[in-house]
């Protein structure tokens, strides 16, 4: 094997085992290889070796050095990159703290410089390097995976068939632009012992900024600050003030002068602003492996994830507009909306009390075609289509990130063991117990108090759950009483409309809730979670993000549930009105049905929701960014011009947002959750979604490129405790749309109709010809004189006929005032209730057997996946067997001559 892989990349067939690790490094860096380091990915132009740099810089009276220590990005000597930046005032009180910690640091061997701001002379920044020994003795403890060996000759002659393949205009250009996706080696943990069997470049780059990084990160967070036990880490010192920042910095400016097509990128964050952040390439792949190098695994996967979701709403966005244009091109073909339109003979009862006015059913025929845009025969496809969909959707995403977990070296990689919470250790610090793991003492929080503070928790979450049905109740009274007062109104286009002005005033009343409610949220999650005083972060993370969730889909979501199985629900009939506290009449429907109402409050809060989170997490940086700037400028002057180093810079961006990726998952679950949920009723949900997510991924990628501090590059393995609520919610959405279909829409009334009582009645038939007097069987009529007196009309109708009104129309289905049991439930009506029930039970069951098997039928790992993890094991193995062999054959040579020696020696 080594001599295969010293023929694929031209390294010597043997090298001993290294004393000296930098001679090794001076001997590797000569060496050629296919593999890419973290420089790889820059224009070619833009890579050139020390040397090279050396000598043109000298040509020009110009070192490297000097040019380093220009950029701020290295140490003052222009040669020790910076790895880590720590900010602290001066007037700070917590001095020794913070000159143990420094101490503490030199002594792990890490390198330090300090550098006062220039806007702030109180602010200090402390410049962190590691040097090649620290960084290998520590990634060999962290198993980080590096690369040991190129692909197979098959995986390259399977890369070179792919290049023969018609160019793709949604992926990078390759030819001005690097490789940013195909790995071309194979990866093993790091080990100084074997370290000849690891392709190296440069020493200087073997190790990429973002691994660089996150091992002094690891260093810090296990150094003491104080003589304790649990005095320890960087995380505590940011909790107790000792230092106000920590980060990783940028690479240089995101900015060029020159085209990166003609003079290549500048720097990596250069090369992403370009490929990934900018509005030009909208329609084009994301390069997920260089955000990986870059932001780490974690904020890597949440792209991937993004860009997974988005991709997979294409479909479910082309067959909901299918269905929405079915509506269209059918509408002229629609019988129900032409026996409204045409219905000018009907008059319907008034709506609400006193105010509102007889109407004419032919009033409603715009809302009757609009209604059939969302609820005609392909509505039914199409919830079963969703539904499926949410099931191959997550489906494939398991099969993808096993594919990328395998490609970023995640298949194995097991999260460490957590530090104790800082808060959990100072309440529960009298109380210790043995760590069955690490066998060292920590402490304990008692089964009693844990239960007792998840009781408390809990009650907490019930009363903001109650806080969200008082809104909602609320918004009913509100929906109540302003129908009469729009019935009213001295506008005739007002008054005409009383309903549609009504439910679009209430939906934009409620989103307004709703945004002061998520802040409100947010408070109560906090403390409700520090209450339960979770034990480690992950568990911090996890108990914030179920309340969160919780507390914001209810919040969303409370209001559609209202309108989409309640609202007209349980009115009554006229002369028998169910009221609120005996005063207000319950909303009734629109003639035309309770579609309409939903698709507005669907419409309404996706869009405005969509507009609102957008500019909160582009807008609210750009701004504060802003502010910073104008400030810096008053303090200095306008004209004075500052060229002000990386580390200031970057500090004055805006830090990741302290619950990390939390608010992004957030805002794309509860899309998720609007786009499945109630799809039956607004097939359009998910073209919007898929038009939110094209712009979210670039506002994500301009925020994280532009306007925020890099973020720590931290390692997953998925996408964690959300994909959890995605099966959850995939779940809820069957139950929701088969309500939906059955309960809200007239899918089955017209069923039944069609097959019992139309004109083709035990023909088997249902089609438009079959639909001939629905509108008329689906109205019931109520005799005007068994009004109650609050509720009897100013108006007594004379204006339709000259006379007044006897009779007036409203949908029900009940026997006439005129039989034995006037105004009873008619046979069609349990018809119609036994064929709803019916149809829930065999939607629901058809589509989770649906759902299952699709699970059963798609492997989580792709088979030729498979067969790479294998191949990559049976590698290792071999590595591992020749390390061991080179080690024996190097003893057995040592055995032999000073056995020879030995024998020279004896007379």
């Amino acid at each position: 094997l080594a001599s295969q892989s010293a023929g694929i990349t031209g390294t010597p067939d043997f090298y001993p085992l290294a004393k000296d690790v930098n001679i090794l490094f001076d001997e590797l860096e000569a060496v050629s290889s296919p593999c890419k380091d973290d420089d790889s990915l820059l224009h070619p132009g833009n890579l050139t070796s020390t040397s090279d740099d050396a000598s043109r810089l000298e040509a020009g009276g110009e070192t490297v050095p000097e040019r380093n220590k220009l950029n701020g990005l290295y140490f003052r000597d222009g040669k020790c990159r910076i790895d880590y930046i720590l900010v602290y005032r001066k007037s700070n009180p917590q001095i020794e703290k913070r000159e143990v910690f420094e101490r503490n640091i030199r002594a792990e061997g890490l390198q330090m410089e300090k550098e006062s701001s220039l806007i702030n002379s109180d602010i200090i920044f402390v410049k962190l390097h590691a040097p090649w020994e620290v960084l290998g003795r520590y990634a060999e403890q962290m198993n980080v995976e590096m690369y040991f060996i190129p692909l197979s000759l098959i995986d390259k002659q399977i890369s070179r068939f792919r290049r023969w393949l018609p160019k793709k205009p949604m992926r990078l250009d390759k030819e001005t632009l690097p490789d940013l996706e195909e790995n071309d080696c194979y990866t093993a943990p790091f080990s100084q012992q074997r370290i000849h069997h690891f392709i190296i470049h440069n020493k200087e780059t073997f190790f990429n900024n973002a691994t660089r990084s996150r091992i002094v990160h690891h260093i810090l967070q296990r150094i003491k600050y104080e003589e304790g036990k649990n005095k320890i880490g960087l995380n505590r010192l940011l909790t107790n003030g000792s230092y106000e920042a920590a980060f990783p910095l940028h690479e240089g400016s995101y900015r060029s002068k020159n085209s990166i097509r003609t003079h290549g990128a500048e720097n990596h964050r250069h090369l992403l602003y370009e490929c990934w952040a900018s509005w030009g390439v909208w329609y084009k792949y994301q390069p997920l492996d260089l955000v990986r190098r870059y932001f780490g695994e974690k904020i890597g996967l949440y792209f991937a994830w993004l860009g997974w979701y988005t991709g997979m709403l294409f479909p479910a966005a082309f067959i909901g507009l299918f269905v929405f244009l079915y509506g269209v091109t059918t509408l002229d073909h629609c019988q129900v909306s032409k026996e409204v339109c045409q219905a000018t003979d009907i008059i319907m009862c008034p709506v609400c009390d006193k105010y509102c006015p007889f109407m004419r059913l032919s009033d409603s025929c715009v809302y009757a075609k609009v209604t059939h845009l969302f609820d005609n025969g392909a509505t039914v496809f199409f919830a079963v289509f969703m539904a499926v969909w949410a099931t191959v959707f997550l489906e494939f995403w398991k099969r993808r990130r096993a594919v990328i977990a395998y490609d970023w070296d995640l298949i194995d990689w097991e999260e460490e063991e957590e530090e104790i919470r800082p808060q959990f250790e100072a309440k529960y610090s009298k109380k210790e117990r043995m760590n069955p793991i690490s066998g060292k003492p920590e402490p304990y929080q008692a089964f009693t108090d844990k239960c007792s503070r998840l009781i408390v928790s809990a009650s907490g979450i019930f009363f903001m759950i109650c806080v969200v049905i008082a809104a909602v109740f609320g918004i009913v009274i509100y929906r109540v009483v302003t129908v009469s007062t729009f019935a009213a109104f001295k506008w005739a286009l007002i008054r005409n409309n009383s309903q549609v002005a009504t439910t679009g005033t209430a939906v934009c009343i409620n989103f307004c809730i709703i945004m002061l409610l998520n802040v409100l949220y947010e408070k109560v999650a906090l403390l409700l979670t520090n209450l339960e005083q979770p034990r480690t972060e992950s568990e911090w993370e996890n108990s914030f993000t179920l309340k969160m969730f919780l507390f914001q889909f209810v919040n969303l979501n409370s209001s559609t549930f209202y309108i989409a199985f309640f609202l007209g629900r349980f009115t009554g009939h006229p002369g028998a009105y169910l009221r609120l506290i005996n005063r207000w009449r319950l909303e009734e429907c629109h003639p035309s049905g309770c579609l309409i109402d939903l698709c507005m409050q669907m419409g309404i809060i996706m869009v405005l929701k969509q507009t609102w989170n957008n500019f909160m997490e582009l807008g609210y940086p750009l701004i504060q960014n802003w502010w910073t700037r104008r400030k810096v400028r008053q303090e200095h002057g306008p004209e004075r011009k500052i060229s002000f180093p990386q580390w200031e810079k970057d500090y004055n961006l805006q830090p990741m947002n302290a619950y990390g990726l939390f608010d992004e998952y957030l805002e794309m679950i509860l899309q998720f959750g609007f786009t499945t949920i109630f799809v039956a009723a607004f097939p359009l949900a998910p073209l919007l979604a898929l038009l939110n997510n094209i712009i979210e991924i670039r506002l994500d990628a301009y925020k994280f490129v532009t306007q925020w501090r890099r973020p720590l590059a931290s390692r997953a393995k998925d996408i964690g405790i959300w994909y959890g609520i995605l099966e959850g919610i995939g779940i809820l959405s069957v139950i929701t749309n088969a309500f939906v279909i059955a309960i809200t829409s007239d899918f089955i009334p017209r069923l039944v109709y069609a097959y019992k009582y139309g004109p083709c009645a035990g023909q088997g038939e249902a089609g438009q010809k079959c639909m001939v007097g629905y509108v008329n069987a689906s109205l019931s009529v109520f005799r005007i004189s068994d009004f109650e007196n609050r509720s009897e009309p100013e108006s007594d109708g004379s204006e339709f006929s000259g006379t007044p009104l006897k009779y007036c129309r409203y949908r029900d289905y009940r026997d006439p005032p005129h039989s034995l049991v006037p105004y009873g439930y008619t046979l069609q009506f349990w018809h119609v209730l036994a064929a709803r029930l019916a149809f829930i039970i065999v939607f629901e069951h058809l589509v989770f057997c649906i759902k299952h098997l699709i699970s059963y039928l798609i492997p989580d790992l792709p088979k030729d996946l498979r067969d790479r993890m294998r191949r990559e094991k049976y590698l290792i193995q071999e590595m591992m067997y020749e390390a061991e062999l080179e080690r024996l054959q190097k003893e057995r040579k040592e055995r032999k001559k000073n056995g020879k020696a030995h024998h020279n020696e004896w007379p």
